[in-house]
């Protein structure tokens, strides 16, 4: 969990993101999780764009490889599965609870946006909706603050430990 605000984005991390995501990233407050190489794994983006749109999703999974990976997953109808597990363990659904409320304590720093208080993202606290979203709170908060983006990092075939950045000379740290 994130304790204290995010260093500003550089330039450099500016220009990484634009190249995974293919567009300018929208307001991104810091680097919440890299890659082994250095280079953005999740951007942490402010609750409210520069437009004024209300933006609930702190953590944005940014690396191609990691996106590719959620997708792949989510392609697979696991999401049923999770939801099952959400609903038949008290214990999964307990932590996951605690999730919630861990992202939307990492996200209270950077604003208060009535429109999205209290939701966070990725279906969190009563389902399993988007893994990209869910995934990217696990890696920004480490493992066992998220079960079920935990277990999708598990079961993707993508890991952070391992660098498959198509230029890793582009690192910014």
């Amino acid at each position: 969990m994130t304790s204290t605000p995010y260093a500003p984005v550089t330039d450099a991390e500016l220009r990484v993101l634009r190249t995974q995501l293919g567009r300018p990233a929208r307001g991104a407050v810091g680097i919440a999780a890299r890659c082994a190489c250095g280079n953005p794994t999740v951007v942490a983006t402010s609750p409210r764009l520069g437009d004024g749109t209300p933006f609930p999703t702190f953590y944005y999974l940014t690396h191609p490889a990691a996106t590719a990976a959620m997708s792949a997953l989510e392609a697979t109808q696991v999401m049923v599965e999770y939801n099952d597990l959400l609903a038949e363990d008290d214990a999964v659904a307990a932590a996951y609870r605690r999730a919630h409320e861990s992202f939307l304590a990492d996200r209270a720093p950077y604003g208060d946006v009535p429109e999205i208080e209290g939701v966070s993202s990725g279906g969190m606290p009563t389902r399993v909706k988007c893994l990209h979203a869910l995934a990217a709170h696990s890696l920004a908060a480490g493992p066992g603050v998220n079960p079920i983006g935990d277990l999708a990092l598990e079961r993707g075939d993508w890991s952070p430990r391992v660098c498959v950045c198509v230029d890793p000379g582009a690192a910014t740290t």
